[in-house]
């Protein structure tokens, strides 16, 4: 797999028709993925010693972390109404390769700040609800 760059890595949300339209989220200078499995044991007096997993089980997730400078583009007015409805929207993750990750997620944190003789600038993180797929 060839190196990609992490600025062609974006996170795009959903203009809430159908079907689904998205658009970039505007000026992230970091985008982090995280995906998360919680592993079943199965181990029994059988296993000989060894733990034993259970391929399939256990809860899922997917978690986003960016940061950039505001820009007061419409993505970033539609994400900063959904955290503050506590809205779960359509997001999309693409990377620089063609591959993208679509889900439905929930911002679970939105912080905006701003030095005095500086840019205003966010953080935020989203939690997957329901299936994240791979396209």
């Amino acid at each position: 797999m060839p190196m990609e760059k992490g600025s062609a890595f974006l996170l795009k949300i959903g203009n809430g028709a159908t079907p689904v339209v998205y658009a970039t989220v505007a000026g992230l200078r970091t985008t982090q993925l995280s995906i998360n499995g919680d592993a079943v044991n199965i181990t029994s007096k059988d296993s000989g010693g060894w733990r034993e997993l259970l391929s399939g089980a256990g809860t899922r997730s997917v978690s986003v972390a960016a940061a950039g400078i505001f820009t007061g583009s419409s993505a970033e007015v539609r994400v900063q109404a959904n955290a503050l409805a506590g809205l779960i929207d359509d997001y999309e993750l693409a990377f620089e390769s063609g591959t993208r990750m679509r889900g439905k997620f929930l911002v679970t944190r939105l912080d905006h700040a701003g030095d005095y003789n500086g840019e205003r600038n966010y953080t935020l993180s989203l939690e997957s609800s329901g299936p994240v797929v791979a396209l």
